[in-house]
């Protein structure tokens, strides 16, 4: 019984891990965002960073990245900067992946 308890705890262990690192990468994804956001919008420095900010807090309104994606197309749209949905997501996606090597390459 110990070993099927050890294989549990490795597994129990992974999941743990597996779901921090996917926080640390989403939370990393929406702060790169928001800068890329902010350097569209014509923000820079301090503005830009607490811009990121806003973006990685807008992520705990609801489940998912639905309300990342609408605060940061809305704030784009109301700027005037042209990104359509498709580009958006597309960075968001891209960004992800950078985001997830980031984070992987700090372990």
């Amino acid at each position: 019984m110990s070993q099927f308890d050890d294989r549990e705890k490795a597994a129990e262990n992974q999941f743990s891990h597996n779901k921090e690192l996917e926080f640390k990468a989403t939370a990393r994804r929406n702060k790169l965002l928001g800068l890329w956001a902010a350097g569209l919008m014509g923000l820079d420095g301090d503005a830009a960073a607490a811009y990121a900010r806003q973006v990685i807090e807008s992520d705990f309104e609801e489940t998912g990245e639905e309300d990342v994606y609408r605060k940061v197309k809305g704030d784009l749209d109301d700027k005037g900067c042209d990104q359509s949905e498709h580009q958006v997501r597309k960075q968001m996606e891209d960004l992800m992946i950078e985001a997830l090597s980031q984070v992987k390459a700090e372990i």
